[in-house]
């Protein structure tokens, strides 16, 4: 057996930022609480509450200092917290912060946003705050007609078009290539590819991986919306493809016969994750195949 491993598997800039942020926090504090989930693995999530992080949903459930994960938040909590004297440790993504500033700017020079993303990610949800009144999400190719039906109703004529940073790549450009066939001449456009280097990357590799291999193992938390996109990707080229956030989840049985198996990582796992998938398929391999 032939073991590949994506070279941009695991924690993107962000999400370490966050997580290496918490845990100094909590060297320093007896209690620390998170606003939502630091990321989107239940493996990050439980090691931090064993250290003393509280996990809570509402700012108002706050009672000392809080973490901002790398996600961001609408921006009416920054306003809450100011009001309740709740002190942030803000550790939103230097990129996501960078989406919040360029829709701001055109939401009050009078575009119509169109933002791609998953309109229930934590990540859109904070962004749209940003965006004043006239905005659409697009989550999926089919939704682009209905957006630029709701940019005729409102006459607007000045549209931004911007993304996720954690955004499929490959939708991005056909939902651009509607956008410019199908959007009267007389409006203004801009569009702003605002998907992360690291996502696009990632993104790019699984593919190329899942073309040259028999097997492959994503890993990720199951509500981690960068990581689906990965396993959507593998499932593409690759015939066998198996979505796991632990080792404990992974069948081999399965794949016992396999030749070459690729391993790729969302960006909210952890590396001890990706470690431990690697040992097991090790261990079972030599124990079963007679590989070495």
């Amino acid at each position: 057996m032939e073991l590949i491993v994506g070279k941009t598997a695991g924690f993107c800039y962000g999400v370490k930022r966050a997580v290496d942020g918490a845990k100094e926090a909590l060297k320093k504090n007896e209690t620390i609480y998170g606003l939502g989930e630091i990321v989107h693995n239940q493996e990050v999530v439980k090691e931090l509450e064993n250290l003393g992080m509280q996990f809570i949903e509402s700012i108002e459930d706050a009672k000392g200092k809080t973490i901002i994960r790398a996600h961001g938040i609408p921006k009416q909590i920054y306003e809450k917290a100011k009001e309740e004297q709740v002190e942030l440790i803000d550790y939103t993504c230097p990129k996501v912060l960078k989406i919040h500033q360029i829709v701001e700017e055109y939401a009050n020079k009078g575009y119509y946003i169109f933002l791609l993303g998953n309109k229930k990610h934590p990540e859109i949800i904070g962004t749209l705050s940003y965006c004043g009144q006239n905005k659409f999400v697009i989550e999926k190719e089919e939704d682009t007609i209905k957006a630029l039906e709701a940019l005729e109703k409102s006459g607007i004529k000045k549209l931004l078009v911007i993304s996720q940073t954690t955004y499929s790549l490959e939708k991005f450009y056909i939902i651009e290539e509607i956008i410019k066939n199908e959007l009267p001449r007389d409006i203004e456009l801009v569009i702003k590819n605002t998907i992360c280097q690291a996502t696009e990357i990632r993104q790019k590799e699984t593919e190329e991986m899942a073309k040259k291999v028999d097997c492959m193992i994503v890993i990720g938390g199951k509500n981690s919306s960068n990581t689906k996109k990965l396993y959507e990707i593998a499932k593409k080229y690759c015939k066998t493809v198996l979505l796991i956030e632990k080792e404990t989840e992974l069948e081999l049985n399965g794949i016992q016969s396999t030749d070459k198996v690729g391993i790729m990582a969302g960006a909210s796992t952890p590396k001890e994750s990706i470690e431990k998938v690697i040992e097991k398929l090790k261990t079972f391999f030599v124990e079963f195949c007679g590989e070495k």
